[in-house]
């Protein structure tokens, strides 16, 4: 969808308010061209000493009685057609926020979320006033432009028109030629701003890394050429909108001039009034008007247009994980991996090949291997985060693909390493999927995660504020208080994605004691490096090069002597040595 499109949907859909302000507007056109003529009356009536003074001050009111209608009636249209144009910031914000939310992991991978921000922020910013500010200037100057000609020419002297307008075509051509360069200024302008947002963000988030690695100054230098580039790019789109000034200057003086000259010599030659001379030269200083409005029509629908370009592709793309499935009801039930092999998008060698998985409910699957051998990736196909390409995952005898992603994801609590806290207290965290939940119920799940003595020891306890992504917290403790929230969810599937990677091995043994109590019922697949999270579980794969290499519960991996069997003597040595 084009922007003008875009706009003509709009006005459809919202013509009650736009037709509303078209009418006050075409009132104060009419009124805008009745004063010049009024006055022109006035004048002559003055000159040919016709005019009583109680006849001059009645006709001063109702010129004053216009400028006051005037007024009121462009207050009016302006609150009809900015409420109308903040509405599609709106609609545009909310469609892009619900896109990104239906969005994969894969989408994320190719966007810069500080471009992301930008894109919400100025390119919407943009295309509302290409519907708002646009619409109003270009209506309202057109209007004008159609009235103030037609008294010029029909109500004056067509002569006298005709050869004042002749500067008007060169006008145009220049606006033609600025125009384009507008668009292309914008264009970089609002790239160059996505790149600046980008990196402010990125830089943020990772300030605490940036000062452990003493990199304050070179952040700094990198800042100062993003903003400089943001800041040039825009300065060159304001000079070439500066541009439509001048030749509006230019085209309206070459007008007087030849106004007064021409006008000049009618009246010497009795052909016209002084009166009509005198409408007609307020006449074009009305046309000053529909002139810069024309500029500033044309600046607004060229930046809108730039920011559109940007903001289309985004809103029109298609989820990277396709939600077709119809089921609104996950039932618990066994999982099955049949024959699943996954690549990740640019990458030649497979991250899984050939799974081959089933994991009857209510029974704990541990997931190890080496770093990059597809662990986190077995649990990002099943909560579909990525599209299943090959093979297929069954729920309950249902692929996964059949249940919407909302019944799906609902279905599943998931604990990753680096848990997400949002700035809010720490009961709300642990509520977030349990907003009802009632303070006895947080307070029993953190228990069972081993995290209820740390919050007693916080400030003002579980109403402590945990700061941006819990910034105020230890790894640690983000862990547990992401288990926490996870068993608070209470749902048939937990999945545990090295989620205790950040504990100490005491305080992991307590949480993987209560979880053997808090799991009953439930299904859980455990990712870890450390086999001693994984050691109690009904059943064990090893995972090497995205192929399952090893497979049985404890006992049996130690007896097989294997990739396990190594890495578990080898974790106890080390075990032992830190507790000597």
């Amino acid at each position: 969808m084009t922007l003008p499109r875009l706009l003509l949907s709009f006005v459809l859909r919202h013509r009650r308010a736009y037709c509303l302000a078209a009418a006050m507007l075409a009132t104060v056109g009419a009124l805008t061209v009745m004063i010049p003529r009024q006055v022109g009356h006035i004048v002559d009536a003055l000159a040919d000493h016709r005019l009583s003074g109680p006849v001059l001050l009645r006709q001063l009111g109702e010129l004053l009685l216009m400028g006051l209608t005037i007024y009121a009636l462009r207050v009016g249209w302006r609150l009809q057609l900015f409420t109308a144009s903040y509405r599609l910031g709106v609609e545009l914000r909310t469609r892009l926020y619900r896109q990104l939310a239906r969005q994969g992991a894969a989408f994320f991978q190719q966007q810069r979320t500080g471009d992301l921000m930008a894109r919400a922020t100025n390119d919407i910013d943009s295309v509302e006033m290409a519907a708002g500010e646009a619409m109003l200037a270009g209506f309202d100057g057109l209007l004008t432009l159609v009235l103030v000609l037609s008294m010029m020419t029909l109500a004056i002297d067509w002569r006298l028109a005709a050869a004042a307008l002749l500067p008007f075509p060169l006008m145009a051509f220049a606006f033609s030629r600025i125009s384009n360069q507008i668009h292309r200024a914008w264009g970089d302008a609002l790239r160059h701003f996505g790149r600046m947002n980008d990196h402010v963000q990125e830089a943020l988030s990772g300030v605490r890394t940036l000062r452990a690695l003493g990199l304050e100054a070179l952040n700094d230098r990198q800042m100062s050429r993003l903003a400089a580039a943001a800041s040039n790019s825009s300065l060159d789109a304001q000079r070439w909108e500066a541009a439509f000034d001048p030749v509006v200057g230019l085209a309206l003086v070459s007008a007087n001039v030849i106004t007064l000259a021409l006008g000049g010599y009618l009246v010497w030659q009795g052909q016209l009034t002084i009166g009509a001379l005198t409408s007609f030269s307020m006449y074009l200083v009305q046309l000053i008007w529909p002139m810069f409005a024309a500029g500033w029509v044309l600046s607004l629908l060229q930046r809108g247009d730039a920011a559109w370009q940007r903001l289309r592709p985004i809103l029109e793309v298609a989820p990277s994980v396709p939600d077709d499935g119809t089921l609104p009801d996950l039932r618990p039930g066994a999982l099955v991996f049949a024959d699943v092999g996954f690549h990740y998008p640019g990458q030649a060698a497979p991250a899984l090949t050939d799974i081959q998985l089933s994991i009857p409910h209510g029974q704990t699957l541990g997931v190890v291997g080496p770093t990059g051998s597809g662990k986190s990736t077995l649990l990002r196909l099943l909560m579909r985060q990525y599209p299943l390409v090959q093979g297929r995952i069954d729920w309950h005898g249902v692929p996964i693909a059949d249940y919407r992603l909302d019944a799906l994801r609902g279905a599943i609590s998931w604990v990753p390493q680096e848990p997400f806290l949002f700035s809010a207290s720490v009961a709300a965290n642990i509520a977030l999927v349990r907003p009802e939940a009632s303070r006895d119920d947080i307070e029993q799940v953190a228990r069972l995660a081993a995290v209820h003595e740390d919050i007693l020891r916080l400030p003002q306890g579980y109403d402590t504020p945990v700061g941006e992504k819990g910034v105020a917290l230890s790894g640690g403790q983000r862990q547990r208080l992401a288990i926490a929230r996870a068993l608070l969810a209470d749902t048939p599937l937990l999945l545990l994605d090295d989620a205790l990677s950040a504990v100490d091995t005491q305080t992991e043994h307590q949480i993987l004691q209560h979880l053997r109590e808090a799991r009953r019922g439930r299904s859980v697949l455990i990712v870890s490096h450390r086999l001693s999270t994984v050691a109690d579980a009904d059943h064990i794969v090893v995972l090497q090069g995205g192929r399952i290499v090893e497979q049985g519960d404890h006992d049996a991996l130690l007896a097989r002597d294997g990739w396990y069997a190594g890495q578990w003597r080898y974790q106890q040595l080390e075990a032992s040595l830190d507790e000597v």
